[in-house]
């Protein structure tokens, strides 16, 4: 009779506690103009700090816990509307998908601090168009939502972690590759013109965050592998190598380290070089602190990997440039296939931690544009309130950085919008984002 009781009891928590399981943003008609909180609730196409040096846009697009679109016309919406801005114009477009526990609920802080960015971003693209005497690109926000948690109940939502991650890579797999692939097309739609104009200063940023990390990557992965073996159209080991859009950030990223290996040992192979002006193309940031992922994560995966079979690896580490600096390593697949890819130890290429006091400085972007691996370890101070130092396993400027957050920068899951860690990211996109023609120009 007890056990009657208490499953009822659970039976209603779980019904009375369900998180709200529809789309949030089903006003597609108009472009709202977002001014203060409260405003545009259901839009799901805003512009916000209207002629403004500050001046973006948001656009919504939002899924099920099948990574099918919840309104196939809010995508189109969003997607047409910034065609045709990008056809007429270049612009920048950041997309930004959330973890867990948010959503796209009307004034979500990661809805908050997402507009933060986009409007810090278009300042410094305002500012910089005016230094450089180029157009100004238009900033383009797409937030990507789906069910951060499918109870809505505080702590007992804990519970989810393992159910949720299984639904972001659900809707990385299923339905995110689209809406990313097309945002990406409309980047490029100006490098179709055959009208002598050169080629287009558009680009293209996506940044997630816990399990929207997980999202990002499983509807990335092969895309990014296939892109850089694509890149080396002579096969060899030189030259730019090739990445999705311009720059993808990962923040705390929620999925385990051994998804990230084969795309870390391809660009590890034979200890390739990479010349001045490769940029990077992966950068994930996860904190010292991050609990989240550094405990619950590995729990809940040794439970999930217990009947698996696994062996160990061996790979390589690039103490320099060449084969004769390949240093090899044993690399446990048990382990790797346990941990969050930004705790485990062996594929951490970076450090990131606080400038010392007083040794803040101006951003500089032509240096930071050649040097923003931190491949000169005799003068780090390359951005402006950060130091990052490489770890000395990887060639200079891999694309591909897996950087270990000190705690005073990121202090635990959810602190991803720090001021000195949301500046470095801000500086990091504005040297992907940078045309070349600024430091090529005579």
């Amino acid at each position: 009779m007890l056990c009657k009781i208490i499953s009822t009891v659970i039976v209603a928590l779980m019904v009375v506690g369900c998180s709200h399981n529809s789309n949030y943003r089903g006003s597609l008609s108009i472009e709202c103009i977002y001014t203060t909180e409260g405003d545009c609730e259901d839009s799901a196409r805003q512009i916000s700090k209207n002629n403004t040096e500050s001046e973006y846009r948001l656009g919504f697009i939002e899924y099920d816990d099948q990574g099918q679109l919840r309104q196939r016309g809010q995508q189109d919406s969003v997607i047409d509307n910034y065609l045709a801005i990008a056809g007429q114009q270049d612009v920048i477009v950041i997309t930004f998908v959330h973890g867990w526990h948010h959503s796209a609920k009307p004034e979500d802080t990661n809805i908050k601090e997402f507009r933060t960015l986009l409007a810090s971003v278009s300042k410094i693209e305002a500012e910089n168009s005016t230094i450089h005497k180029r157009d100004r690109r238009p900033v383009l926000g797409v937030y990507i939502g789906w069910r951060g948690d499918s109870i809505d109940i505080d702590y007992l939502n804990m519970v989810t972690f393992w159910d949720r991650k299984s639904t972001a890579h659900k809707v990385g797999q299923q339905g995110v590759t689209e809406a990313l692939l097309k945002l990406e097309e409309l980047v490029n739609v100006r490098n179709t013109f055959e009208d002598g104009n050169p080629q287009s200063t558009s680009r293209f940023v996506v940044i997630g965050h816990s399990f929207g990390g997980a999202v990002v990557f499983s509807s990335l992965q092969k895309i990014l592998s296939d892109r850089y073996i694509d890149s080396r159209k002579t096969k060899n080991y030189q030259g730019q190598a090739s990445g999705f859009g311009d720059l993808v950030v990962l923040i705390n990223p929620a999925f385990e380290a051994l998804r990230f290996s084969a795309l870390l040992e391809l660009s590890q192979d034979k200890c390739r070089g990479y010349q001045v002006g490769q940029l990077p193309k992966l950068a994930i940031l996860t904190s010292q602190t991050d609990y989240a992922t550094k405990l619950a994560f590995p729990l809940g995966r040794m439970f999930s990997t217990f009947f698996e079979s696994h062996s160990t690896m061996r790979r390589h580490e690039c103490q320099g440039t060449g084969v004769n600096n390949m240093k090899p390593v044993d690399i446990a697949q048990g382990s790797a296939d346990r941990s969050a890819v930004g705790h485990f130890e062996q594929y951490q290429t970076h450090l990131l931690k606080a400038a010392g006091e007083g040794d803040d400085s101006i951003f500089d972007l032509k240096r930071a544009y050649s040097d923003w691996s931190a491949s000169d370890t005799t003068d780090v101070d390359v951005y402006s309130s950060v130091t990052l130092i490489s770890k000395g396993r990887t060639t200079p400027r891999n694309p591909y950085m897996n950087i270990e957050v000190a705690e005073d920068l990121m202090d635990g899951h959810n602190d991803i919008w720090g001021g000195r860690i949301t500046e470095f990211i801000i500086e990091l996109i504005t040297v992907s984002v940078t045309p070349i023609q600024v430091f090529t120009r005579k």
